[in-house]
């Protein structure tokens, strides 16, 4: 697949049946061009090398390596080349298929892995990342429908020397915290690419950046968080959205961000009658 192809309802819903009951992931291979991945390669740089910190996840047993992990959060405030990416057709189509049309956007960012990483520890994503605290989930909890699609954008290419993700094909069905290292890293495949592709994975499958053993090769990636409408963003888009991004933002990127659904509001304050119900906007009667 790339950019310029088109994708039927019927190709994306098999695609999501994939993420949900299959292996759990999926490739669209030359999704984007070598000039938005090159744009959007030294957006990412120019941030990481500036910035300050940023907090990450699942270093594991490596905290005295953190600063060969860094992280950039909230790229849509950082260039509109990743609101282009956020928006792709293919990925949409998916997604929708997947998680619901009004399919909202948890996170963008970038992870950039340097010479030298030690990569994460096996982990699912949010809201699942902490499943290890079981008492603090739903009764019942399962994998018969998803919560979480993941979207990696291969900037760099994966290979297994620069710490191309590892991934546990069907792990998404067990719909439990990965609680074996050993298991993982001597079953896990590893998501191999070039610049411009994408793995889009279902957030419950058992999945890790694995360490950077080259000498002089980045693995940069944007890792961007898709979620039903229902449940609540990891990334505060609202308040973190400036107008300037928001007025020119498509009514795609409105409802990813989340400025389309109403909820949560404060109801002894709003006024009409039907809030909500089949015939609240489509009875004409």
């Amino acid at each position: 697949m790339n950019t310029h192809a088109s994708i039927t309802l019927s190709e994306a819903t098999d695609q999501a049946q994939e993420l949900l009951k299959g292996s759990g992931y999926i490739y669209l291979r030359n999704a984007f061009s070598k000039e938005e991945i090159t744009e959007a390669r030294n957006l990412i740089h120019k941030h990481s090398e500036t910035s300050t910190e940023q907090v990450t996840h699942f270093h594991g047993k490596h905290q005295d390596k953190i600063h060969l992990q860094r992280r950039v959060w909230n790229l849509i405030e950082k260039g509109a080349i990743f609101a282009k990416m956020v928006q792709h057709p293919q990925i949409i189509a998916i997604v929708k298929a997947f998680l619901g049309s009004e399919v909202c956007l948890g996170s963008i960012a970038a992870n950039r892995i340097l010479p030298g990483g030690p990569g994460q520890e096996p982990h699912i994503d949010y809201p699942y990342w902490d499943l290890y605290k079981q008492a603090s989930f739903p009764l019942g909890i399962n994998a018969s429908f998803p919560l979480n699609c993941q979207a990696t954008i291969m900037l760099d290419p994966f290979t297994e020397t620069s710490g191309a993700t590892g991934i546990i094909p069907y792990s998404q069905t067990r719909c439990v915290y990965p609680d074996d290292e050993t298991y993982f890293y001597k079953h896990c495949e590893r998501t191999l690419g070039e610049a411009g592709d994408v793995v889009l994975f279902n957030g419950l499958c058992w999945h890790a950046a694995m360490p950077n053993k080259s000498k002089s090769i980045d693995r940069t990636a944007i890792l961007i968080q898709y979620l039903p409408k229902f449940v609540k963003p990891m990334e505060d888009q609202k308040n973190g959205v400036s107008k300037q991004v928001l007025d020119k933002a498509s009514p795609l990127l409105r409802q990813l961000l989340g400025f389309d659904y109403p909820y949560p509001k404060q109801l002894d304050k709003a006024t009409g009658g039907n809030e909500e119900g089949k015939y609240a906007q489509n009875n004409t009667d």
